[in-house]
């Protein structure tokens, strides 16, 4: 079939048009800001340096290590470098001589933090393995559970985060969010031997604080009671604290800045909470009455089985 070109030069038109009526949402005649294809890349070669030998294509050889990490540090810090640059570009107007000798100080304090990342990742594995007794071996929790990605997506982010790097922390916590369905803002704090179970459904707020030995299950909300005044909530704390050693079964909500979670607390399942709660309680909704009744049209049928 031909192409009407006048068809397709008027569809053209009527495409410029529209970009002219919103701004908001075009970018033209601009530096790009950030490239999220190479931030994704800059995680999978984070991920090769935190798991060294789980994701490579090849076996790592100890006697050629050092120069595997020296090499893919290089990779990390240029590319990371590019697009701190660019997103700081974004946010000031000052000459790019001081933007690229900020990006560079950033992004070397955020790779002195890899060996820290790690500590944590460490132990986000034991938590995992010791309270998941479906797990057979740590292997299978690193290669294949999703709260151990987007808890190392997280990690990464929130290193960020505190640096006040912009825009590239939400990227990251978003792309693990699309791939496992676990969504944890980089701001939150999140202590030592963190597990996730399941993880679908789990949000887990911009200003959530959550203490060390934590297990939550899928469909857990950590967040704000309410979202209505916007951007005048920006920087209060609205979503809630979690204390150590506490455990959040599936589809619970928690909701509130003011909402403190006292440690080795136990919550059950479908629970709704906006008050705070106070250290070594157990937490349980009533289970419902449940009513049985024979559909009329299977009535016969339900009689004979019985029998």
């Amino acid at each position: 079939m031909a192409i009407n070109m006048n068809h397709s030069d008027k569809l053209v038109d009527k495409i410029l048009e529209n970009y002219d009526k919103h701004e908001l949402t075009k970018r033209i005649d601009a530096d790009n800001i950030v490239s999220r294809d190479v931030l994704i890349n800059i995680i999978k070669e984070l991920r090769k340096l935190l798991f060294p030998g789980y994701f490579d294509n090849m076996k790592i050889r100890s006697g050629y290590v050092k120069y595997l990490v020296g090499e893919r540090l290089e990779y990390i810090e240029y590319n990371l470098k590019q697009q701190v640059i660019n997103a700081l570009k974004n946010y000031d107007d000052n000459c790019k001589e001081e933007f690229d000798e900020k990006a560079e100080c950033l992004v070397h304090k955020f790779l002195s933090k890899i060996p820290d990342i790690r500590d944590y990742l460490d132990k986000d594995v034991q938590a995992a393995f010791s309270g998941d007794p479906a797990a057979y071996s740590t292997e299978e929790i690193i290669f294949s559970y999703p709260g151990i990605f987007a808890i190392t997506v997280y990690r990464i982010a929130h290193e960020l985060w505190l640096l006040g790097i912009p825009m590239i922390p939400r990227i990251m916590s978003e792309y693990a969010h699309n791939l496992t369905g676990i969504d944890i803002h980089p701001g939150a704090a999140i202590g030592e031997f963190f597990f996730i179970d399941h993880g679908t459904g789990i949000v887990i707020g911009e200003t959530t604080v959550i203490g060390n030995n934590v297990k939550i299950y899928q469909g857990v909300t950590l967040g704000g009671l309410s979202t209505r005044k916007g951007q005048q909530l920006k920087g209060v704390k609205r979503h809630p604290t979690i204390g150590n050693n506490v455990t959040i079964y599936s589809n619970t909500s928690i909701l509130g800045g003011d909402t403190i979670i006292g440690d080795n607390v136990v919550i059950g399942g479908n629970a709704f909470i906006v008050k705070s709660i106070s250290e070594g309680m157990k937490v349980n909704i009533r289970n419902p009455e449940l009513e049985y009744s024979v559909d009329k049209k299977y009535e016969d049928e339900f009689w004979d089985w019985s029998i």
